[in-house]
């Protein structure tokens, strides 16, 4: 086995000489979790930092929209494969003023990793040192994530042994940065196997979606008294939202969601001044998960939505300056998707979601239709986007439009994109089922 300073030196070998030197002049910032009067804070090279994250934020407009909106840090889920890339995404987040938890990749149990594999913990541990070793002397590295969730699945407590190893070499090789784990969802017996098997981690990222409202229920029944972040929130979660009569989840607007993450932030995360050390919204960026909107607050085309401008507002108590048009309930023939609309195949309907734009700026429509996704996959694992299917659609005036069901039976989703001409939009969609009369 390499010695760590040969595995570091191997890897500055092949770093381009210039980001060498911006490591070097600058060196790491000074993260640690303090207590002050009997509260806990994190503090950056001694001052105070409470976390206005975002999750991702991984390209250089993301972070640039980021910072501009007044957010302070992004989280990652993995260091990636290219090194040189990771220090290039280090570097603009040093000079956009943003700080990175940097996520490290640990394997899964529910993807069939065995915990009880004494060679393969050993070979992942190596894996991790090389990574800590590349990485944490850049001074836009906040913390060390370890892992995402690995109680998702998971029944072998010998992860949170692997966990807390992985945490005490760290500390090790980095005196400089604290080290968490995330968590889908906690309750006593989790919070006492991380307490007895993984003593050493300075805090904790929890990750609650419409069940945040059991947060400081959850907080006090656990027994976690410590440190934590918020490290995932965000909508209600597509499990958790209501169903079809054919079990497809049923997506709340872009107006909606806005409303929900200015409430869900104010009641339950910056509410809590004793253990909340801020939060990472999911997600900055966008991603398919069950539908392509879902969880991002960017559409896959760029634009920002109203939940970017609630944001904005929550970090900085100001509004954007050009705001996102918001958007009514879709309907079909006038119902509601609670109706669980079924229609017959090639058959003509009316859509409607109607959109205003806060500052009177010009709207454009775009509607489509999908095939309803079939994936069941969990903790966000990568889902392929369901089909466009090519019907004929007649827009009318003030977001109404017609068009022709699909002639293939089967489930099927109507989507709405309203964009101003500022770079911003509102969306919707609405599942519905095509089938033919017996």
């Amino acid at each position: 086995m390499w010695k760590p300073s040969n595995v570091l030196a191997a890897w500055l070998l092949c770093m381009p000489l210039s980001c060498l030197a911006q490591v070097a002049q600058r060196g790491p910032a000074d993260v640690h979790v303090v207590q002050v009067q009997g509260r806990y804070q994190l503090q950056v090279d001694g001052k105070p930092f409470y976390v206005k994250g975002g999750g991702m934020a991984g390209t250089p407009q993301q972070q640039d929209a980021l910072a501009a909106r007044g957010g302070n840090s992004f989280r990652t889920w993995h260091t990636g494969e290219n090194r040189s890339d990771v220090v290039t995404m280090l570097d603009h987040a040093q000079r956009s003023g943003l700080k990175v938890a940097m996520g490290i990749e640990v394997a899964r149990e529910r993807h069939g990793f065995d915990y009880d594999d004494a060679k393969a913990v050993d070979a992942q541990r190596a894996r991790i040192r090389r990574e800590v070793l590349a990485y944490k002397d850049h001074p836009a590295v906040l913390m060390w994530v370890v892992g995402n969730e690995l109680n998702l699945e998971g029944k072998n407590p010998a992860v949170w042994t692997a966990v807390g190893q992985l945490a005490d070499m760290i500390h090790t090789l980095d005196p400089h940065h604290p080290v968490m784990t995330t968590l889908a969802g906690f309750d006593k017996p989790l919070i006492e196997a991380i307490k007895q098997r993984a003593p050493s981690l300075d805090l904790i990222g929890i990750q609650l979606y419409g069940d945040i409202s059991a947060l400081p229920e959850k907080l006090k029944t656990s027994g976690w008294t410590g440190p934590y972040i918020v490290t995932e929130w965000g909508p209600t979660g597509h499990w958790e939202s209501p169903l079809t009569t054919w079990g497809a989840p049923i997506e709340d607007t872009a107006t909606r969601k806005a409303q929900l993450l200015t409430e869900r932030y104010q009641r339950y995360i910056a509410s809590d001044t004793r253990q909340a050390l801020g939060s990472y919204v999911f997600l900055w960026g966008n991603k398919q998960e069950r539908t392509p909107t879902w969880y991002g607050l960017f559409l896959p085309s760029g634009e920002s939505t109203p939940s970017v401008d609630a944001m904005q507002q929550l970090w900085t108590g100001k509004p954007a300056a050009n705001r996102a048009p918001s958007i009514a309930v879709p309907t079909i023939d006038g119902q509601l998707a609670q109706a669980s609309v079924t229609v017959a195949p090639g058959s003509e309907h009316a859509a409607k979601a109607a959109s205003e734009d806060p500052d009177g700026d010009a709207l454009h429509y775009q509607w489509s239709v999908r095939a309803e996704s079939t994936a069941r996959t969990v903790g966000g694992d990568p889902e392929d986007v369901p089909a466009q299917v090519d019907v004929r659609i007649s827009e009318t005036a003030n977001g109404a439009m017609r068009f022709v069901a699909p002639t293939q039976p089967g489930a099927y989703r109507l989507f709405v994109e309203v964009r101003d001409e500022h770079g911003h939009a509102a969306y919707a969609n609405f599942p519905f089922r095509v089938q033919a009369k017996e």
